[in-house]
Formats: structure tokens, sequence, C-alpha cells
């Protein structure tokens, strides 16, 4: 094959594929896109409830990070999830669609990240969605002809409907569309699939819905089980990256840039294994340097989560394990395949909702995603129910990433500092306080069951005790972001416009980028920054806000 391309992608996930998609789609240029992990043609992706064989441990989609000892945490390893192959972790997430509110990014704009406002980013976000609600056509708040298909849950479980029920009850409002005019509320996720499948972001931006296919662009060279080494430079300037594939190491060359969509833990690994990042650590792996950059790892965040649950709820009508379970699954597995419906099609974080701890918030600190099934943090266990998480959405605590050596193939130590802040525990206790009020609600405490959390009392007085749960419990939700921090300052790993500091032909484009963590899953919001990468990159930003300010006139 060619080795020298006009754009180098590294990494399939999120971002890379809307970025090197949308390069691809311009035409006029080639691009290779770089992805260790292999295709992304398997039942376990396309088959959303596949996702509980992929997500929960180490296999070939799925890293399967575990940080460092947590202090705060009783010194427990938490786990993080990151996507290996085509789509990354829009191959083994939740599917959840949900992009923050605006007040999130106007918040990115003031820190200095200028072109990232809400009114700037909005339009890529509908440009990217393709939701099923909207018939085909744009609204105020959503995309109809884009590339990333977001519907509702073809079988939601009737369980998800009694949480709604109760939360109702217990004083919070129905929202029917997390992502509209108000974020606030309890209700049903919408996910990103169509047609009961999951919807990654390499069958909306690589395979065009053709799931067999590498690319359908012929400009556009996809090289999967390719291991990024190390970026080659002339000088300072990117022309490159050096690859290990087979066995065999070869440099595949970049005319224009050099585009880094590894992750919030594979860019900056591969920031430092070639030479940018903090001095010392690059003295201490013996890479040399190339520009220093002091905050690569660094400004880690993640939204601290825990999980509350109902046990032996007697009904199969949420998943568990027992025989019982296992025959009602083999029915279900016959109608998944004739009709692309049932329990199969869901992604158990089916409901859920953005509540204030305090009302004094303009937006809602925590969210909750309720679970058709019995999970207890790492395993789940004999018989069937129904679980909650309950999580931070704007932690104070920040971690980083280090290495332990500069080979790409092993594992970066991640230290996410969980709970540092006291804030963040604080704002975990009132979550804990919301979920145990739902749960207690006759709409769900009809159905039975035994309560994971006895010691919990109903009378809310127990905030130590709670405290004590979290410190043994509590874990991650998957949504890691900010170790290449864009800003307008000295110290931040990109500039707005995504190109590394103190060096040429180089950008980051992932969820590695924010500067603070958005209020909500983050997968929407890293396929935004691959679609307003790609803008930047060939020049488009005021053409589409041109367009914006027509529809709106």
């Amino acid at each position: 094959m060619e080795t020298t391309f006009d754009y180098v992608v590294v990494g399939a996930g999120s971002a890379g594929c809307a970025v090197a998609g949308r390069l691809a789609q311009a035409g006029g240029f080639s691009v290779a896109m770089i992805e260790a992990g292999p295709h992304d043609h398997s039942k376990k992706i396309t088959m959303p409830l596949g996702m509980v064989t992929t997500v929960r441990r180490e296999n070939s989609y799925n890293y399967g990070y575990l940080t460092g000892k947590q202090n705060h945490l009783l010194d427990r390893r938490c786990r993080e999830p990151r996507g290996r192959g085509l789509g990354g972790s829009s191959s083994i997430n939740g599917m959840v669609y949900i992009r923050g509110v605006p007040r999130d990014y106007d918040r990115w704009a003031q820190a200095g990240c200028e072109g990232w406002s809400w009114r700037e980013v909005l339009p890529y976000f509908k440009r990217a969605e393709c939701n099923q609600r909207v018939g085909g056509h744009d609204d105020a708040f959503h995309g109809g002809g884009g590339p990333m298909i977001v519907s509702d849950l073809r079988s939601p479980s009737q369980f998800s409907r009694y949480f709604i029920e109760a939360a109702q009850a217990a004083g919070y409002r129905y929202n029917a569309d997390f992502n509209g005019a108000t974020q606030e509320g309890v209700g049903m996720y919408q996910v990103t699939q169509k047609d009961g499948e999951r919807w990654n972001a390499a069958r909306a931006y690589l395979h065009l819905g053709d799931v067999n296919s590498l690319s359908r662009y012929p400009n556009l060279h996809v090289l999967t089980d390719a291991q990024a080494v190390r970026i080659v430079f002339e000088g300072r300037r990117a022309v490159g990256v050096e690859v290990r594939r087979g066995g065999v190491v070869s440099v595949i060359r970049a005319r224009r840039e050099v585009i880094l969509s590894g992750g919030v833990f594979g860019s900056p690994q591969l920031l430092i294994a070639s030479g940018i990042g903090p001095e010392e650590h690059l003295r201490d792996l013996g890479v040399p340097v190339i520009a220093p950059s002091p905050d690569v790892g660094r400004h880690l965040q993640e939204h601290p989560d825990i999980l509350l649950c109902q046990f032996k709820v007697p009904t199969t009508d949420v998943l568990g394990v027992s025989v019982r379970g296992g025959l009602r699954m083999l029915k279900e597995w016959r109608r998944y395949e004739n009709e692309r419906a049932g329990m199969l099609t869901g992604n158990v974080a089916e409901a859920g909702g953005f509540f204030k701890t305090r009302p004094d918030l303009d937006d809602p600190d925590i969210q909750v995603h309720f679970m058709t099934a019995a999970a207890v943090v790492r395993s789940l266990n004999y018989g069937h129910g129904y679980s909650c998480h309950v999580c931070v959405l704007r932690p104070h605590s920040r971690g980083e990433i280090r290495l332990k050596s500069a080979d790409t193939r092993d594992a970066p130590l991640i230290d996410l500092n969980m709970l540092s802040d006291p804030r963040d525990m604080e704002t975990l206790v009132a979550g804990v306080h919301i979920l145990k009020r739902i749960f207690d609600q006759p709409q769900l405490a009809r159905h039975g069951g035994v309560f994971s959390d006895p010691d919990l009392r109903a009378d809310g007085t127990d905030d130590e005790r709670i405290r004590e749960l979290i410190a043994e419990r509590a874990d991650t939700v998957f949504h890691a972001v900010g170790t290449c921090r864009m800003g307008n300052d000295a110290c931040s790993v990109v500039d707005p416009q995504l190109r590394v500091r103190n060096v040429q032909g180089l950008r980051v484009v992932d969820a590695s980028i924010m500067p603070s963590i958005v209020g909500g899953n983050t997968n929407a919001a890293a396929i935004m920054i691959g679609e307003k990468a790609a803008d930047m990159i060939l020049g488009r930003q005021a053409q589409i806000l041109a367009m914006q300010a027509a529809d709106a006139a």
C-alpha cells in the first residue's frame, strides 16, 4: 500500500472516525487511519446487549484499563474501559446520547477556548445527528440528516417506566428530551441505534452503514491491528507516524498533518512517547525532548459514580443469572434474530435523569442511570433485579496519567485522584439520598426484592454510613476527559484550533482536549469535536456559522 498521505489520523474512535470521514468526504485529499484494534464486524458490537460481553473486562475490543490505587477509595483500583478497534469506545459503550448543557460549552469559551461556545458547537452536534424523532429534518435542537443515528429504544423494559414513575412520585419532573430545551428531569434515554442495532462511529463515518466494509471512501485508507509507536518529526514538524503491524515496523508519512485521536489515555501516551510532555517525565523515560509541554497527561477528569441495587426481584423482565433467565434469553435471542426487537436491543441503562442537589444551582449536578440488571460494581449476582448509578457531573477533583515505559503497548499509569476534593464526596452523598428516595417509592417498591444496602436509614440521617459506602464502592462511569487540555494559555496542550503547541503539523482531536468535563455522557461531545475539527482543518468554520445564522433568520 501507499505510505504517504495528506492526513494521517491515529485512532478510530468516536472523534477519529468523524474527522477522518469528513476529511475523506471533502475529496481532494488522501487520508490514512491507523487503529491498533480490529474491525468491528462482530455481533458483540452490533447487537446492543452484546456490550455486557465487552465492557466489563479486557478483551479484543476493550483495553480494560485499571487505575492505580485511589487514596480516597480505600486504596481500591477503578475500572476505565476503553474501546479498541473501529468505533473505539462507541463500540462498547452504553449508547446513551447526551450532549451536556449550553453552559458547559460557554465555560470553555469563557476560559479562552475561542470558537467553542454553545452557539458555535450546536451546528456540529446537529450536523452529526440523524435523530429519528425529527423525521429527516433539523429542528431547533436536533439534526435530521447526519450520519450518527439517534433513536428511541425499540423495546424498553417495563421496569424503566416504573423507575420514571417512581422518580415523578418523588417530586422530579418528566423530561422527554434531555438534549432539548432543558436537561433537568427524568425520562428515557435516546441511544445511538438504528433498527435495533448499535450505530457506532465507524458505521456512521467509515462504513456508511455497511458494517462489513472498512471504508466506503476510495481516498480513505484504514489500517486495523496497527499500533502507533511514535510520531515522527523533522525538526519540530510532525511528518508521520511509526507503526508496528504484524511484527513489521514502518512509517506512514503525512504531507499535511498528523491528527491524534487516541482518546483520553492514548493521545497523551503517544505524545509523551514521542517527546512532547513534562520534561522531567521524558528524561525519566529516556525519551528525547521534542517540545516541553507540562500539562500533557494532567487535568484528568472523570464522573465519580456509585451504584445502588435491588436484588431478588421475582421476575425475568429484568436481567439476571438464573435458569429461568437463561430460558428467557433463548426466546429473546430468537426474537432479536427475527425482528431486531426485545431485550437484546436494550442498553441496560435505559432510563435516568438529571437532578439538582441544591435549588440554587443553574444546572443539574448529578446524573442517574437506571439499570435493568442488579449489578454490584464488578459482577452480576445470581437472580434478577435492578440498580441505579448516580454520578457527579462536574467534579472538582483532578488526576493525571504517566507512562511506565515509552512502549505504547504498555498501559499508561492512571491516577484519577477521585474524590480528593471533598465537594465531590458531598455531592455524591446528596445523590445517594435522591436515589434512595426514588427506590422507596411504591412504583418500584411494590415489585419486591432485597435492597443491597439495608443499613441506609429511610429518614436520610446516615451521611456517615453513605460516605463509608462510597469509599467502599465508588467507581468510574467511563467518562474520562481532559489530558490534552485545550486553552489559550501557554501551558495548555493544544490551542483552540486543536494544534499542539510548540510544534507544527500536529493536532489532537478527541475528548482529551476538553478543558472541563461536560454534564453528561461524553460520546456525543467527542463526535462533535471530530466534526468541528474537520471544518477547522478544511477552513469551513465560518461557512457553517453563516448557514446557522441564515436558518435562524
